[in-house]
């Protein structure tokens, strides 16, 4: 199932004529930062589900905002001292031995799980800016 929605082009450049650019910019950054953040707070609770020494939580930083291929993104990164991001991926897909451990599809779950809150995030953030 797919949504499509016109006009929204539109919308953007005529917030962006009344408010200006750098206005508009500023209130992106703040919506992508608060969506980014609901969304470690569930996967939080996805990875209490698996939880041994905690270094998965612990570790989950967000970096951002920034330009990706002309567009402006909040990315969710596993950063810090247990070096966590090197298996990070074996927990959400499993391995030849483990195809099925206990955090697997964690991230998937958590993303999918916190779509409401995500587009809450960014409207509260849209409205608080105008």
């Amino acid at each position: 199932m797919s949504v499509k929605i016109n006009g929204l082009k539109k919308l953007q450049n005529e917030l962006e004529q009344k408010l200006g650019q750098k206005a508009m910019q500023q209130i992106t950054d703040k919506a992508l930062l608060n969506a980014a953040k609901e969304f470690v707070k569930e996967l939080e609770k996805e990875f209490e589900s698996f939880r041994d020494t905690g270094g998965s939580i612990e570790e989950i930083t967000i970096k951002g905002p920034e330009w990706i291929n002309g567009v402006r993104v909040a990315t969710i990164h596993w950063r810090g001292p247990k070096g966590r991001y090197r298996i990070i991926h074996l927990n959400e897909w499993g391995t030849i031995n483990n195809p099925n451990p206990d955090g697997k599809g964690a991230i998937a779950r958590a993303l999918k799980n916190s779509g409401k809150a995500y587009r809450d995030a960014v409207r509260k953030a849209l409205k608080g800016g105008l």
